[in-house]
């Protein structure tokens, strides 16, 4: 009876812990004064908005769901893990599903939490409840089967120094771009603490998967170097865009300089939020558009490589994903690097991208977590759910086109691109909904 006893008080002492340290940390940044959180400026007070619950451990074994490690290290499985497993390679009893930008302006409960705070979305970015709180509203409204990190892709710019803005109308810009290796030199340091420029989005990370309460996998992201340059010597993605490709060859030296100086802070910063908590990692790079393919073997591919080799090696069995949009003429090069799952634009053909990436698997093992193929994620065209133009039908139709094309399995099923806010809450339904349906029924079938 004494030995019970103990027992007892032993697992009523942790989770009395794992409250205070839940409540102090929290405590933190609730009552964070708003000047602590201003942009452009990292302070030591705004660094110390970090609380530590919600770590992660690797997984166990193929068959089991996922084991994640809260505050006192209590165990917790995750309720619906087929993200993880579609990412690993295992076969699922539905095709999963997560929308780019499934959080933000397409949502009514979006524009009006805006409205209630008075905040844009660059000063939203400044509070991890703020994270939090437009994380998981599409996880409330959709039957999705993962959250992304409500976040930006240039805030590694930010934290080396960079000035971003968003005027109305324009997007993101950067109003004062590097104009020269000399510019680049005096203004950007070569290495940061992410712990530290980048404490509020790792805080934001911890309370997501609180608040989350383990029923979907989290995904962290980043921009990609070549990305985040593009964004810092040109300003914007509207103008400017030939500003990047000639700084590689004009200043070939400052580039590569530049590029693996953010190749380490990507790294870094991916592997906190794992260490936060993040279940899944997505690479983003966005501007594949404008770079030539020449140039994005020579500069950019060399990047992405490290990113996924130094990541596979500090977190072993976390999925890598990575959308080069515009470059997808790389993705068997990256499959080759070891990401997990390769995204697919609306311009990539699912059918030759599915072959060439399982021929290349058959000449020789990838180190993907699964040893064979990567797995494929995208590209449904975004017109089926626009609010104007689109319909249930043309969702259950665009759907089924994709499963027709290249099945059910090593799928996670997205967009070609990000949600613009023109779409119909409705036909989003529709669609996360289809995906469900149309691919348990296929896989049903499979198998009689």
């Amino acid at each position: 009876f004494l030995e019970k006893m103990a027992s007892w008080l032993s697992v009523a002492t942790m989770m009395a812990m794992a409250t205070i340290l839940f409540a102090a940390s929290t405590s933190a940044f609730s009552t964070a004064p708003p000047s602590i959180l201003a942009r452009g400026g990292f302070s030591v007070a705004r660094a110390a908005v970090s609380p530590s619950f919600a770590s992660s451990l690797p997984l166990s074994t193929p068959q089991s769901k996922p084991v994640r490690r809260g505050a006192c290290g209590l165990a917790m499985k995750l309720e619906n893990d087929l993200m993880l497993r579609a990412a690993r390679g295992e076969n699922v009893e539905r095709t999963p599903v997560w929308l780019f930008r499934q959080a933000g302006r397409h949502l009514p409960e979006y524009n009006e939490y805006k409205k209630t705070t008075g905040k844009n979305f660059l000063q939203l970015l400044d509070d991890p409840k703020d994270v939090a709180e437009c994380t998981m509203q599409p996880i409330r409204r959709y039957n999705l089967d993962a959250a992304i990190l409500f976040s930006d892709i240039l805030v590694i710019a930010e934290a080396l120094g960079i000035d971003v803005e968003m005027p109305g109308g324009k997007g993101i810009t950067v109003p004062k771009p590097l104009t020269s290796p000399e510019d680049f030199e005096a203004r950007i340091p070569k290495k940061i603490d992410v712990q530290e420029r980048l404490a509020h989005v790792l805080a934001a990370v911890k309370l997501i998967k609180v608040e989350l309460k383990d029923k979907v996998p989290l995904i962290g992201f980043s921009a990609a170097p070549w990305t985040l340059m593009y964004y810092m010597v040109g300003g914007s993605s509207k103008k400017n865009q030939e500003e990047g490709e000639r700084w590689l060859k004009e200043h070939p030296e400052a580039s590569k300089e530049l590029l693996n100086i953010l190749t380490e802070v990507v790294i870094d910063y991916m592997s906190a939020q794992v260490d936060a908590g993040a279940d899944m990692i997505q690479v983003f790079e966005a501007m594949g558009d404008f770079i030539t393919e020449e140039s994005f073997y020579k500069h950019a591919m060399p990047c992405m490589v490290k990113i996924a080799v130094e990541l596979r090696k500090r977190h072993p069995d976390t999925p890598l994903l990575v959308f080069p949009r515009g470059a997808t003429y790389s993705l068997v090069k990256l499959q080759r690097a070891g990401y997990d799952i390769v995204t697919m634009d609306l311009k990539t053909d699912r059918v030759a991208i599915r072959k060439a990436l399982h021929d290349d698997a058959e000449g020789a093992p990838p180190p993907t977590l699964s040893g064979k193929a990567s797995g494929v994620q995208g590209n449904l065209p975004i017109s089926v759910i626009n609010k104007d133009k689109g319909s249930v039908e043309d969702v259950k139709k665009a759907v089924a086109s994709l499963f027709d094309d290249i099945g059910t399995q090593n799928l996670i099923a997205n967009l070609g691109e990000g949600l613009s806010g023109q779409e119909s809450p409705e036909y989003v339904a529709a669609m996360v909904d289809a995906i469900h349906e149309q691919s348990e029924a296929l896989i049903k079938k499979t198998k009689f």
